[in-house]
């Protein structure tokens, strides 16, 4: 089993880096892609300890009637996750999102407004190992070839995650790109948000979307970086970083 509790609860160099490329604001860490229930439920996770605004982490919730909620820990909402996918949802608040891994590739998730307990575990297949390898020493550059990224998006497809793109127009309108680098299949989880129990993970035969933007549709959690080019030059202004939180993925 893969050692996911060790690679990703090392603190980064500083929570304020530099993106990938000039004009773009980035985000850099890991995360559950996206998670489907059998219920209809949809969850995600953000975890970026370094990013162009300072840290934060995020959950996300699709209900089965499909209303989306974006819930924040970091400086401000408008400074992680809402300021590309917040259009596209009902709802956006603040909540403690704590982090603990009780096994290797283990995680217990927990928010204390809406209350959610959230268990899930990850594994790598051969074939995912083998395609983590490649990706882990391909340039950063490749990247902005589209041709390599359509050459991606085919092989996330190959691997039952669904018409998502890497690349596009976020709800936002910011035009932005993901790369993970490393990509594990979250095969169990269980999960309650206000008591209710969500089910269990799922492999949908179409992606959910937030917006025009397609997630998983099957559970992933991902290790790499998001870039999103700057829309108002005047406007983008980081923020200071809030030294309360240090990226770590335990509690504060």
């Amino acid at each position: 089993m893969v050692d996911l509790a060790s690679r990703l609860s090392r603190p980064p160099d500083a929570a304020v880096g530099r993106p990938p490329w000039p004009g773009h604001e980035y985000a850099r860490g890991w995360g559950v892609f996206g998670l489907p229930f059998d219920t209809g439920h949809v969850l995600a996770l953000r975890v970026f300890p370094q990013s162009s605004f300072g840290p934060y982490r995020t959950v996300w919730h699709r209900t089965p009637e499909g209303r989306w909620s974006i819930h924040v820990d970091g400086p401000r909402p408008d400074l992680a996750c809402p300021r590309y996918y917040g259009p596209a949802c009902e709802s956006i608040g603040t909540a403690r999102i704590r982090l603990a891994f009780t096994g290797p590739a283990t995680l217990h998730v927990t928010m204390d407004r809406p209350a959610l307990d959230w268990v899930l575990t990850a594994r790598a297949t051969p074939v995912l190992a083998a395609m983590n390898a490649v990706s882990g020493v391909l340039p950063l550059a490749t990247w902005r070839m589209r041709a390599l990224v359509r050459a991606r998006e085919q092989a996330a497809r190959a691997l039952g995650l669904g018409d998502i793109r890497m690349r596009g127009r976020m709800p936002s309108g910011h035009e932005g790109i993901l790369m993970p680098q490393r990509m594990y299949y979250v095969t169990d989880a269980a999960a309650f948000l206000d008591d209710v129990d969500l089910g269990g993970p799922v492999r949908l035969s179409r992606s959910p979307r937030i917006g025009t933007v397609a997630l998983p549709a099957r559970g992933i959690l991902a290790v790499g970086q998001a870039a999103w080019q700057i829309q108002d030059p005047t406007e983008h202004t980081p923020s200071r970083v809030d030294a309360r939180w240090d990226g770590k993925s335990g509690d504060r």
